[in-house]
């Protein structure tokens, strides 16, 4: 069992590392025009729809199922507020940095789940890891493109990624060790990230998926939210 939740969680993290790599090819060899800016911002809209597809298919759903109406809102309210006043500092110290925070707060509060999903269905578990592995590339992608513009080096940035990878296999073991029997635990878990995600989402990646005089961008959000409908329904 835990030699399974060791390869699947690492599958669900390593796309993060692969996202990032894609985001560095792209930006040296694609040259810079308005195509190049629209594929840029057709692939942050789809990397929303898909972090609200994770909120309002499985973080939320799954909260809402074990916790009172004050307990959720407690939850949720506080992830709001937090990653509010996080957006803040590092808009001051280190630049912009949301889709990376959004992936962590999506990525993280998933694996756990992940983990704790073993014990009770093994092909539910399987095919939630495919799913968060899937939806880990463009928020990826995107997460580069941010940290690179704020005034990381690629290098860094991409270490970075690597041992992001790794912090799923963490929480995948840390949710089926110690969260198993805790079902509220993981719940509030679910709630804090879903608070802080959707803060992200409409302070700093939505606005930046928008483009001057394209309509067809805002389709990639519906793309990447029915793609997170197709791994809901599989699970």
């Amino acid at each position: 069992m835990i030699w399974n939740i060791i390869l699947y969680a690492g599958f669900s993290g390593i796309t993060v590392f692969i996202g990032g790599l894609l985001a560095k090819s792209f930006n040296h060899r694609v040259k810079d025009s308005p195509v190049k800016d629209e594929i840029t911002h057709t692939i942050i809209a789809i990397g929303g729809g898909i972090i609200l597809s994770a909120v309002a298919l499985v973080l939320i759903p799954r909260g809402m199922e074990k916790l009172a109406l004050w307990e959720l809102l407690l939850s949720f309210g506080l992830g709001a507020i937090l990653f509010y006043y996080i957006d803040k500092i590092l808009a001051k110290k280190v630049g912009k940095m949301a889709t990376l925070l959004a992936m962590c707060m999506d990525f993280i509060p998933e694996s756990i789940a992940l983990g704790a999903v073993f014990a009770e269905d093994y092909s539910i578990a399987v095919l939630l890891a495919i799913f968060i592995g899937l939806q880990n590339l463009p928020e990826a992608f995107n997460s580069y493109r941010d940290m690179v513009v704020s005034g990381f080096s690629e290098k860094k940035t991409l270490i970075v990624f690597f041992l992001l990878s790794f912090s799923g296999i963490v929480a995948a073991l840390a949710g089926h060790l110690f969260l198993s029997s805790y079902p509220k635990t993981t719940a509030h878990l679910m709630m804090f990230a879903s608070g802080g995600i959707l803060y992200l989402l409409f302070q700093d990646i939505a606005p930046q998926s928008k483009l001057k005089n394209n309509y067809a961008i805002s389709l990639g959000a519906t793309l990447g939210f029915a793609m997170g409908m197709i791994g809901e329904k599989l699970i």
